[in-house]
Formats: C-alpha cells, structure tokens, sequence
C-alpha cells in the first residue's frame, strides 16, 4: 500500500513537472511571437521611410556572424561571382 502513494505521489509530481515545462514553453512562445510582430513593425517603419528591407535584413544576417566568418562567407561569394563571369 505504501508504495501504490510512493508511486502515485511520484508519478503526480511528474505530471505536475511536466506540466509546468509546458506552460513555460507556452509563454515562451508567445512572447517569442510578441517580438516577431514587433521586429515585422520595425522592418516596415523602415520599408515607410524608404529604407530597403531586404538589404538591411542582410546586414542584420551578416552582423551576427564573427568577422572571419563574414570574411570567409565573402570570399566564397566573390569566387563563385567569378567563375559564372559576374565579377
């Protein structure tokens, strides 16, 4: 009998875990969704003002790389423009 509580207490906490990751997720997410609406808001006050979006959210791109990388990226992009004569 005691370990049919053992089980059921472990088992309750368990779910009770469980349920708590879910709902940590769960408002993860929506402020992850929040902040995706609110980069969407910036990228077109941008588009309003005559910015070019496109380029910008490259640069966005290439500034969270390291220089070596953006280096290295850069690289190969030039000898690829190259070989198909676009250099």
């Amino acid at each position: 009998m005691a370990e049919d509580i053992t089980k059921e207490s472990s088992e309750t906490v368990a779910a009770g875990q469980l349920r708590s990751f879910i709902e940590r997720i769960e408002r993860l997410e929506e402020e992850k969704q929040t902040i995706a609406d609110d980069i969407k808001e910036v990228y077109a006050e941008m588009k309003g003002t005559g910015f070019d979006t496109k380029a910008v959210r490259t640069i966005v791109r290439l500034r969270k790389k390291d220089q070596a990388e953006r280096q290295e990226e850069e690289a190969m992009i030039d000898l690829y423009k190259s070989a198909l004569g676009m250099a």
